[in-house]
């Protein structure tokens, strides 16, 4: 977590993404820690037809915290790794290589995204984007709330697996 002095609201919206994403928590697995161990093969697995793996939804994570920091920030579009929006389609090679980096990415979005937030002045946690009905304090607890929604269906996945 980033540790300098904060508006509170700041500190507690770092501290929702935080623990949603890899901190202690007190409701159990984060998203980080869903992933710890995972073979590539594992990933890769789908729990029905049409249904999306955990590869996919990983790269699902990392695309909308990209997406929110963009929105808070105003920046342009373009600048994520992988063509396309929402559900990236999976890297050509799925290897152990391939699946460390997509895991890499998801933490090095979620420490941009994680900046940005503690950078953003209070005056501008009230402020909607142009196009958004949303303000950015809001959007930030949404962020939050995707990852524990797609913590759960990682876990489910596991279990699925298992079976």
């Amino acid at each position: 977590m980033i540790t300098k002095r904060l508006d509170g609201r700041v500190k507690l919206l770092l501290e929702q993404l935080d623990q949603a994403y890899y901190t202690r928590a007190w409701h159990g697995t984060t998203l980080k820690g869903s992933l710890r161990g995972l073979k590539p093969q594992q990933a890769l697995w789908r729990p029905g037809k049409k249904r999306h793996n955990i590869w996919e939804i990983v790269l699902h994570c990392a695309y909308w915290k990209y997406a929110v920091r963009r929105r808070i920030t105003g920046e342009r579009q373009g600048s994520f790794p992988y063509k396309g929006s929402n559900w990236i389609q999976l890297p050509e090679v799925s290897d152990a290589r391939s699946w460390r980096r997509t895991v890499s990415l998801l933490h090095d979005m979620h420490l941009l995204l994680c900046e940005t937030v503690a950078n953003l002045p209070a005056s501008k946690l009230e402020y909607v984007p142009g196009g958004s009905k949303v303000p950015n304090y809001i959007t930030i607890i949404g962020i939050a709330s995707h990852d524990l929604y797609h913590t759960g269906q990682i876990q489910l996945i596991k279990k699925l697996m298992k079976k």
